[in-house]
């Protein structure tokens, strides 16, 4: 079962994941994108971890619910509100269990994915996070690395298509060759499950 700590750790390990990427995900976003993606989302989940820390939530979902709203908070451009609504519908779904399985998790996170698509109007194939998040979480009833190894493989398969959703959308198909860097960012917190269990 997961508790509190396993979801901070979660948190924790996506704070230090995007920190180590912060280049590699500006670079990514600076020929389709504001160029701005990596410092954007280092800066939020520096944020995520400072609350964390300060006043540790007693709940899973009450871990992620803080950490979506404070995303929402220090977080510009589209991300902040993308993923902060990932995480707070997250939390939401897992109520006020103090413990989750793997299978409550996956079922929370489908819905958290459903509301990012309801917000942003992306699907799979649109050259969005959404195409790493959805085959992650179909991949999740195998265990955390079949949901890494997803998320990445989806992450990687958007540098071929057209954008259709977001700021990479007005290139049309100058922005085929590029690498989302949304999905990128989604399939590090997607590997950071593998390290709050400690694999």
């Amino acid at each position: 079962m997961l508790d509190a700590e396993f979801f901070r750790r979660w948190m924790t390990a996506t704070a230090a994941s995007v920190d180590r990427e912060a280049e590699r995900l500006t670079a990514l976003d600076s020929p389709i994108g504001d160029a701005d993606h990596g410092t954007n989302l280092q800066r939020g989940f520096t944020a995520v971890t400072a609350v964390l820390e300060k006043e540790p939530p007693a709940s899973p979902g009450a871990v992620l619910t803080l950490a979506g709203r404070q995303l929402i908070s220090t977080v510009g451009g589209a991300s902040g509100p993308l993923y902060g609504t990932l995480l707070r519908r997250t939390g939401k779904a897992l109520g006020d269990a103090a413990e989750v399985g793997e299978e409550q998790l996956a079922e929370a996170l489908r819905a958290g994915v459903d509301a990012v698509m309801a917000l942003g109007g992306a699907a799979p194939g649109d050259k969005t996070m959404i195409d790493a998040l959805v085959p992650a979480v179909d991949a999740l009833g195998d265990g955390f690395a079949a949901a890494r190894a997803a998320a990445e493989q989806g992450a990687v398969a958007t540098t071929p298509l057209q954008a259709r959703k977001g700021r990479a959308s007005y290139l049309g198909e100058r922005s085929i060759g590029h690498q989302d860097p949304g999905a990128t960012s989604a399939a590090l917190l997607i590997a950071a499950l593998l390290e709050a269990n400690g694999e």
